[in-house]
């Protein structure tokens, strides 16, 4: 009986010893990954931060219409579907935005934000987005809804991404709720 009690606390104390062992070492994982980031955006003069906003935070939206551009898509193209009244934006703001992606060839919509309580927020002309967004939203106005419809080479490319085959041509409305500093 001794015997087996010793056995069950010695397989207890492995099963102890392990998951400890496994706690601390996903600890040090994630402080070391969030290290690393930091570092790295610290260190590269391009990235800019935005700080995140409740107060743009906006209700969902209905969707918007979505268009097929006839023919393929040989440069960015820009189409104001709603003015805006506010400040027109520039390169290195924090913008917030509702958005819908479809692919230009038949309207396949691969991701929208239209039906979220806040929209994406990212720094204009930074880099964090694909070039065809950081090129058609500088100079619209905040509170505008714009569409852009993108070549591949200022979307995806031939990469391609989460939906989107590669070399893609791609049709975005995007509204644009503020600026955050």
């Amino acid at each position: 009986m001794t015997r087996k009690r010793d056995r069950i606390f010695a397989g207890f104390g492995a099963v102890l010893f392990l998951l400890s062992a496994s706690a601390i070492t996903v600890v040090a994982i994630i402080t070391s990954n969030s290290q690393s980031d930091t570092q790295t955006a610290d260190q590269n003069p391009n990235t800019s931060k935005c700080e995140l906003s409740a107060s743009l935070s906006a209700a969902a939206l209905p969707l918007p219409e979505i268009f097929k551009p006839e023919g393929a898509v040989s440069a960015l193209g820009t189409t104001d579907l709603e003015p805006g009244d506010g400040a027109a934006l520039k390169s290195g703001d924090c913008v917030q935005v509702k958005y819908i992606g479809s692919l230009a060839k038949d309207g396949t919509v691969f991701d929208q934000n239209f039906d979220k309580p806040t929209g994406l927020q990212f720094p204009l002309g930074g880099g964090s987005v694909i070039q065809g967004w950081d090129q058609g939203l500088i100079g619209t106005k905040i509170g505008a809804t714009r569409r852009l419809v993108i070549p591949a080479t200022l979307g995806y490319g031939d990469q391609g991404r989460n939906g989107i085959p590669p070399k893609s041509d791609l049709v975005f409305v995007v509204k644009v709720l503020g600026v955050t500093k």
